[in-house]
């Protein structure tokens, strides 16, 4: 018998038949995947991803899925992946409870106890397979040399397997290593929740964290939140208005909009939000006649770089070069974070120097504030000689930070992102700036922050509209007075 087999009871009378032998009725919401599972397999669509609200049974679902194809193809072979072992064990033993148990399955049920453990069990089949029927396991398990004609990969996304930037990059390469796992021709699922801005589960690519596609690009989708486009409970018998509306105020909005209603944010509820950047991509324009510089239609009149340096390993501290300009409407715009590094071309000290001294001459600078806690001491004099040989007029202004990071961090970011008057240039966007924002927790070290570190000391330096005395050389934008002679010789 095949998958569109009509001899077999289809999926929703396996789901309901199981339902009344446990005394329970089949709510709409689990009719409406059961029908959606059973169309997709059916029309032999072998990439899916179920998302729907925590505790609306779709784990419960599923395992009544993984029976029912077992029930219509005793040869398959389903491989269960979770974030940790004994979830994909939780699963496994309940459809091994189901196919004791259901109806239609009590010839599956092996004669030899071996087949029928809790991590794997081999249903009564008439081929020879060396891998089980189901078979449980984590996704940090070593799974080479398996093979599945099914993949569940139910809840690989939980908190502790995407709070950090190299967790999410761990998960979506053990995830990509699975498709070595399934055979030609065979279906892999997807069920979960988003957990996190970065989800797995994203809609669209994040080119942020370096996604040309979304990492389930293809997949066809069924997406259920608790609530419906009317605003409506999809599951009134078990979550009414005033349940949903308590558990939204129990639970935070972020973790609300990521759980009930399937929505990517940051479920840590960090402080840095970044919804609340203006993204804009127009490029820094100075003109000449007038001496101004402009980014689109706005002056700029003021400017604060800040340089945060930094050497050594990949795994230490970043060098981060902030450029910060303000706006004739008091609007800040982030147009710069540059992450540093050495480029070979002398010691690394005068390398990265000189890295800066180019960014300066491209961006009109008339100062970069160097932070000179620890390896910072030496570099101003560098710095300025770099400068001076490149023949740009640009100051270096010495900086020592004494309070904590995080207070800097805070300070800088609370009011301004609060009155979403920080614009943010779509460069940055391809930077980790904005993987640092979502991560960022005070108090908490959940990756690096340099990036942030520098853009707050950028923030904090007081706008200065520089005039009276102009450098040598420096176009005029920055308001250098000029002599004008005018005639007094006339009578009032």
């Amino acid at each position: 018998m095949t998958r569109n087999s009509p001899d077999l009871a289809d999926f929703k009378l396996f789901l309901v038949l199981w339902n009344q032998r446990q005394g329970m009725t089949t709510p709409s919401v689990h009719f409406r995947m059961a029908d959606w599972l059973q169309y997709s397999w059916k029309r032999k669509e072998t990439r899916l991803l179920l998302q729907a609200f925590r505790s609306c049974g779709k784990s419960t679902v599923i395992g009544l899925f993984a029976a029912w194809l077992l029930y219509t193809d005793p040869a398959l072979r389903i491989l269960v992946l979770s974030a940790d072992e004994a979830l994909a064990r939780k699963m496994v033993r309940n459809v091994r409870r189901i196919v004791e148990r259901h109806p239609l399955t009590a010839r599956l049920r092996p004669d030899r106890a071996d087949q029928w453990a809790a991590d794997r069990f081999t249903v009564r089949r008439d081929v020879e397979l060396r891998d089980p029927s189901m078979l449980a396991r984590g996704i940090s398990a070593n799974i080479t040399g398996s093979r599945a004609d099914v993949i569940i990969c139910d809840d690989v996304e939980v908190p502790n397997s995407c709070d950090t930037a190299d967790k999410r990059r761990a998960l979506r390469e053990r995830l990509t290593e699975s498709e070595f796992i399934l055979v030609p021709g065979g279906t892999q699922l997807y069920i979960g929740t988003p957990h996190t801005y970065y989800t797995i589960y994203a809609a669209r690519p994040r080119p942020e964290i370096g996604e040309r596609e979304a990492f389930l690009e293809g997949f066809k989708t069924l997406k259920i939140p608790v609530l419906d486009e009317n605003g409506e409970s999809v599951w009134p018998e078990r979550f009414t208005l005033d349940d949903i509306a308590r558990m939204k105020r129990s639970a935070g909005p972020n973790r609300f909009a990521s759980q009930m209603m399937l929505q990517p944010v940051n479920i840590a509820e960090g402080r840095l939000d970044p919804a609340l950047l203006r993204r804009y991509d127009d490029e820094l324009v100075y003109q000449k006649e007038l001496r101004t510089l402009w980014i689109s239609d706005k002056k700029i009149i003021s400017c604060s770089a800040w340089w945060d340096p930094a050497f050594g390993g990949a795994w230490g501290d970043g060098s981060v070069l902030a450029v910060v300009f303000t706006d004739e409407s008091g609007d800040y715009r982030l147009h710069k974070v540059a992450y540093v590094k050495a480029d070979g071309q002398g010691d690394e000290a005068t390398s990265q120097c000189r890295q800066i001294v180019r960014i300066a001459k491209a961006l009109y600078l008339p100062s970069i504030a160097l932070e000179t806690n620890g390896i910072g001491k030496f570099l101003p004099a560098i710095l300025r000689r770099e400068l001076a040989r490149a023949r740009v007029p640009c100051a270096v202004i010495e900086k020592t930070s004494s309070r904590s990071k995080d207070m800097r961090i805070l300070e800088a970011f609370d009011a301004v992102l609060a009155a979403r008057a920080l614009h943010v240039h779509e460069d940055i966007y391809q930077t980790r700036f904005i993987t640092e924002m979502q991560e960022w927790k005070p108090g908490k070290s959940s990756g690096h922050d340099d990036g942030l570190d520098a853009v707050a000391g950028a923030l904090s330096l007081e706008p200065v509209r520089i005039g009276g005395g102009r450098v040598t050389g420096a176009p005029g934008w920055r308001g250098g007075a000029s002599v004008h002679e005018a005639d007094t010789t006339f009578e009032v």
